[in-house]
């Protein structure tokens, strides 16, 4: 996938989403402002609470180069003054009505939420709209926040071996795509920037028709719009926004392996990526026989991986397996497995790579097939019940390209996979010459 399809063209005015089963998704209206902010609303009023979440279109695989980190940087940059609003001021408003907020930022969208009682929806629209195109920056600003940065990072990253080791993966299987960028910066690219990096990413993706409202809970389509319109309508688009163009990967024709020793790594472990397809719009079949694929392997006690590594070889004392589908360019499917007391990592490594081999030898057990699509079919009922998980389900899929009939499509699509469809999506992705596998380890002792 190369860019984002126009959304606005997928959208129609005001018009509930209809189709088969629509009366099993949830109440979603969806509709385009003028200056082409594309909203969605999803009503359930069980209970007079809102989420508003404001999702652009530009994560940290869109910086450029030389800039990594800029846009988790300006994620934070975003809490201090507007041209309405003190440094603080949002947060502390938000706090003030009794309700939460908070953002993240993703290689391919930064978010912006808050989760408050209905009847102040409109304040949250008018904050948040005000600093969508009024942020005051100030070089202190830049100074202090730089250091929150370089902190989180020397917190969550460089006291972490595995951390550490996930970003030498990354770069390992993306030689040429932003993926292989952490999302957070590299340290050196982070202490060096400065108020004009902020500004010229926000200036450039910061804009109504780069970005998503997303508004769950009690609330009424028609009272949406119009605030919308009131707050967000006034913003004007950006008509030099870039297509969304990114680098993508030379065809990958070799393995890569690599080997990370820290003195801090308790447990060590062997981890693998192989690359693999995203979801896409309108063909989200792959993606869907990887993600229960995924299940079936490593998805807990009783997948595939842990009932013959775990219990029968007992040879691990953890496995698991993680597919990224969510992802706007291609992918990864991981694997990991922890090594019991007195097994070598090339042990680990060959038990798991005998017991994939089982695996692609006897296929897909229906028994155990039919038993997590019940598991899926459950955990998507439960997380209707949740205004924030309802609200990031259709954020992050319309931030990565899918459509609203695509996230009302997925359950079907997921129940629909056959044996088959995961065998041939195994047989696609399980190719060494597209994988890196990693040992994270302890320093080997010098005689």
């Amino acid at each position: 996938m190369k860019r984002l399809p126009i959304l606005g063209a997928i959208f129609a005015l005001l018009l509930p989403v209809t189709g088969a089963h629509a009366e099993d998704n949830e109440a979603v209206t969806t509709f385009t402002l003028k200056n082409g902010m594309d909203v969605v609303v999803v009503e359930d009023h069980r209970a007079p609470v809102v989420q508003q979440m404001v999702w652009y279109r530009a994560g940290s695989a869109d910086e450029p180069k030389g800039s990594s980190g800029v846009a988790h940087f300006l994620e934070h940059l975003l809490f201090k003054a507007t041209d309405k609003l003190e440094a603080g001021e949002f947060s502390a408003t938000v706090a003030a009505n009794g309700g939460r907020d908070n953002a993240f930022t993703s290689y391919d969208y930064t978010a912006y939420h808050q989760r408050v009682a209905a009847d102040r929806l409109e304040l949250m629209m008018q904050m948040e709209s005000d600093r969508m195109r009024n942020i005051r920056l100030t070089p202190e600003n830049i100074e202090t926040e730089r250091d929150v940065i370089i902190e989180e990072r020397n917190q969550r990253t460089e006291n972490n071996p595995a951390a550490l080791m996930g970003e030498q993966m990354n770069a390992a299987q993306y030689l040429n795509h932003r993926y292989g960028t952490p999302v957070i910066g590299w340290m050196h690219e982070m202490e060096e920037l400065d108020l004009n990096d902020a500004l010229s990413f926000y200036e450039i993706y910061y804009s109504p028709n780069n970005a998503i409202l997303v508004v769950s809970g009690d609330v009424v389509p028609q009272e949406v719009r119009a605030l919308a319109e009131k707050y967000y309508g006034a913003i004007p688009a950006n008509p030099e926004l870039p297509e969304r163009l990114r680098t993508q990967e030379p065809p990958q024709t070799a393995e890569r392996r690599l080997i990370f020793r820290d003195a801090r790594v308790a447990q060590p472990y062997v981890s693998r990526s192989y690359l693999a397809p995203e979801r896409d719009p309108g063909a989200q079949e792959k993606a869907a026989a990887l993600t229960i694929l995924a299940d079936i392997l490593g998805g807990g006690t009783t997948s595939f991986f842990a009932e013959k590594l775990q219990f029968e070889e007992q040879i691990v004392t953890y496995s698991g397996a993680f597919y990224r589908g969510g992802m706007l360019d291609d992918t990864t499917f991981d694997l990991v497995v922890v090594p019991a007391a007195g097994v070598t990592l090339q042990e680990a490594e060959d038990a798991m790579d005998a017991a994939l081999a089982d695996f692609m030898h006897k296929g897909v057990d229906a028994e155990q097939l039919e038993r997590i699509k019940l598991q899926i079919r459950a955990g998507q009922i439960y997380a209707r019940d949740n205004a924030d998980a309802v609200a990031n389900r259709y954020g992050q899929a319309l931030a990565i390209g899918l459509s609203v009939q695509d996230v009302q499509d997925w359950p079907k699509v997921l129940d629909a996979v056959t044996a088959d469809d995961i065998m041939a999506a195994a047989r696609d992705v399980f190719d060494k010459r597209q994988s890196v596998t990693g040992w994270l380890m302890k320093p080997e002792i010098s005689q």
